[in-house]
This record gives C-alpha cells, sequence and structure tokens, in this order.
C-alpha cells in the first residue's frame, strides 16, 4: 500500500470513529448515513484541508478548517437526509473531535514521510 494510501485510511479512521461517536451513538444516526458522512469529510478535508490549508497555512488553521468543515458536511446531509438527526450541540462536539483528532494528524503527516501534503 503506497504512503497516501495509508494516510487516508488513517485519516477515515479517525474522522469514522469521532462521526460514530457523535452521530451514530449520541444522535442516534442510522450507520449507513454516518459512513457517508465520515467518507464525505474525509474526502473533503483531505483535498482541502490537507493539500491546500495545511501547507500554505500551518496545522493550527488547518485542523480548524477541517473541524468547520466536517460539522458544515453533517449539517448539509440533515438537510437533503430526512432521517439524519444533527443537533447543534452534536455538532460542535463532531467539529471539536475532528478538529483535535486533525491536529495530531497533520502533525505525524508533517514529521513522516508517509505523505507530504500538497505534493500528491
Amino acid at each position: 500500500m503506497n504512503n497516501t494510501a495509508t494516510a487516508l485510511l488513517v485519516k477515515f479512521a479517525l474522522t469514522f470513529v469521532a462521526t460514530l461517536v457523535t452521530l451514530g451513538f449520541i444522535a442516534n444516526n442510522p450507520l449507513a448515513w454516518v459512513l457517508v458522512v465520515a467518507i464525505l469529510v474525509t474526502a473533503l478535508n483531505y483535498l482541502l484541508g490537507d493539500s491546500v490549508v495545511l501547507p500554505k497555512m500551518g496545522n493550527i488553521v488547518a485542523a480548524l478548517g477541517n473541524g468547520v468543515m466536517a460539522a458544515l458536511v453533517a449539517l448539509i446531509v440533515a438537510f437533503l437526509v430526512t432521517n439524519f438527526y444533527t443537533p447543534f450541540g452534536i455538532l460542535v462536539v463532531f467539529g471539536v473531535l475532528v478538529a483535535a483528532a486533525e491536529y495530531f494528524f497533520h502533525n505525524y503527516l508533517l514529521k513522516s514521510d508517509t505523505a507530504t501534503p500538497g505534493t500528491q
């Protein structure tokens, strides 16, 4: 498995855990939609946060942006899907969990040769 694929799998695992805990267990949403949100958040945060924002603006800005992006994706899915419920407090917790996980993930990315952000 190449370095970028490994980084994406780790990123997805972190995102899925945050999504499952907040939107799955706490908000009691269907697992299929939790998985869809985790995939969308992983893809968007990788494409925008890790590849564009992280190299140009640094870890803290990228991690915060990824947390906000995660909450917005969940909110958009909630607007589009009738049986997907996202209370404001859960969105905040979800965004904070994703931002915290991304902060440490970015440190790992920047210190290792797993994948160099912005050079894929």
